[in-house]
């Protein structure tokens, strides 16, 4: 018996605690000044883990087909490449004033962050249709197919294999 009113106890205390710091002001939501340490190992290790859950069931279309490059080429040009960036760019306006920072998908990633191609299709269509909460990434999926969105994801998966030129081309306004 003891055991549970100190556990309601501190319950209760815990979500005093809580409420006391949230309607303080005192959380710096400012995006020019990043998470401490904690908080951000925090976010970042369940958003990676939400979208690898979420995502894993997802079937993976045949990405080769050129046409998903012209396709997806166009629509990374006007939607993503702002704040993604294009080959050749280290950075914007855009890229520079989002936090957390997202990710420069012009560059190579580390083998080791996904455990296979399939994997990475899957997150990268799962991100770009449903968005990410309280980041910046819009959920295009309200608004374009899953067929425009596998052409985009086709399209990331060659980008950083892609010189200036080449992107130019395949990006150009159809």
């Amino acid at each position: 018996m003891k055991i549970i009113k100190l556990t309601v106890l501190l319950a209760i205390l815990g979500a005093g605690l809580a409420a006391s710091i949230i309607y303080s002001g005192l959380v710096n939501v400012a995006a020019d000044e990043p998470h401490g340490d904690f908080v951000y190992w925090l976010l970042e290790t369940a958003r990676k883990n939400s979208i690898t859950n979420a995502a894993q069931d997802i079937e993976v279309p045949d990405l080769s087909d050129p046409e998903l490059l012209l396709t997806g080429g166009s629509d990374y040009e006007f939607m993503c490449s702002s704040c993604h960036l294009k080959p050749g760019q280290l950075e914007s306006d855009m890229s520079l004033g989002l936090y957390p920072v997202p990710p420069n998908l012009s560059v190579s990633r580390p083998a080791h962050e996904h455990a296979d191609d399939k994997q990475l299709a899957r997150e990268n269509f799962w991100v770009i249709k449903h968005g990410i909460k309280a980041s910046g990434m819009p959920a295009w999926g309200k608004t374009h197919s899953d067929e425009r969105i596998w052409a985009m994801v086709a399209f990331i998966k060659q980008l950083p294999d892609l010189t200036a030129e080449q992107y130019q081309v395949l990006t150009a306004a159809e």
